[in-house]
């Protein structure tokens, strides 16, 4: 994998900066307390140096750290052996690096049901690490989060366009916003890394075209794109796909499970992590790339407190660029934050161009 995506796999590259990363997540994002018992899962698709230096960061915060690795099986929503769902079922706190995510599974319901608190940062590597925690400002981009919570949670009409051929509108009919960057101060609520808003839209008033042509995950075959993929969305559901050979490929994925579910749209997220500045593949990263426009297919969780079903698998893709009205107000132009108060916090956080 470290291969695929150009990053340096020596142990001692950005050994120091990844240690002080993980010693923030494990302290200041995980809030992890001394006695704690830590669970962290890898699997052989991950990269054990950020494994590591999370286990030495846990247990010099007085944690209990164990590492948890096992086979790779590249999916959404993947039950792990069970050994491991019985290990985080069983622990205070839960960091996840698979790249076969757990997320969505009946483990990871059993795990939120004891009040685990869970972090998913599936496919991280010490490049990822470092740029989208170490050297974050984290107070910052939670607080520039819940804003854009508030502005998303209090618009009804959202219009969202892209330089790519999206052209895609809802009503969001007060429906709860999840800042999924957030802090993880309470028991058995998941979280992501930060950078992200997610919400569901009113699935009926879901209408338009909806493009994708930075990444889509999974299928594993597709990842970056090379090309756009086009959806058309008729209320709430995916009636048409279209584009090259990726899209071909994406189709006969969505088509593989005969589950009518993998075709509705779960939810919408933006993403604002300063760190991610291009997408790498790697869609927990990818999904908060700086501006970017974000939808989700397939299972709905319950945390979005919205509609919520279960499909065979979740998808994500990820769209460069948009153009977010919100209400007939722009909140962001061409990928660019132009609402005052969240430029604001763009400059507050020096991410450049503001």
């Amino acid at each position: 994998m470290e291969f695929v995506l150009g990053t340096e796999s020596l142990r001692d590259y950005l050994s120091y900066e990844v240690a002080a990363a993980a010693q923030k997540l494990v302290r200041d994002v995980m809030l992890a307390k001394p006695g704690e018992h830590v669970a962290i899962t890898a699997d052989t698709s991950s990269d054990g140096r950020v494994a590591e230096a999370t286990a030495k960061a846990a247990y010099a915060a007085g944690t209990r750290p164990v590492v948890l690795w096992y086979q790779t099986t590249l999916g959404s929503g993947v039950e792990p052996p069970r050994p491991v769902a019985a290990a985080i079922a069983d622990c205070d706190v839960w960091i996840e690096y698979a790249v076969g995510y757990t997320l969505y599974s009946d483990a990871f319901r059993r795990a939120m049901d004891r009040g685990v608190r869970y972090i998913c940062l599936s496919g991280m590597d010490a490049d990822m690490m470092v740029r989208t925690i170490g050297r974050v400002d984290y107070p910052k981009l939670v607080a520039m989060g819940e804003r854009l919570r508030a502005l998303m949670a209090a618009a009804r009409r959202v219009h969202v366009t892209t330089p790519a051929g999206m052209d895609l509108e809802a009503d969001n009919g007060g429906r709860f916003v999840r800042h999924s960057g957030k802090l993880a101060d309470t028991p058995g609520e998941p979280i992501m890394l930060g950078g992200q808003i997610s919400w569901s839209p009113l699935e009926e008033s879901i209408n338009g075209r909806l493009v994708f042509d930075a990444c889509i995950w999974p299928p594993a075959e597709v990842g970056l794109l090379r090309s756009p993929v086009a959806l058309t969305v008729e209320a709430g559901v995916i009636t048409r796909i279209e584009g090259g050979n990726e899209a071909r490929i994406y189709e006969r994925w969505l088509a593989s499970f005969g589950d009518p579910n993998m075709y509705r749209v779960a939810h919408y997220s933006l993403g604002f992590n300063p760190g991610v500045t291009r997408p790498t593949g790697r869609i927990v990263e990818d999904e908060r790339l700086f501006g970017c426009f974000n939808v989700g297919i397939g299972t709905q969780g319950p945390q979005l407190r919205a509609v919520g079903w279960k499909a065979a698998a979740h998808t994500d893709g990820v769209a460069q660029n948009p153009t977010i009205h919100l209400d007939g107000e722009p909140l962001e132009v061409e990928g660019r934050y132009v609402h005052p108060e969240i430029a604001a916090a763009c400059r507050d956080m020096g991410v450049p161009g503001y």
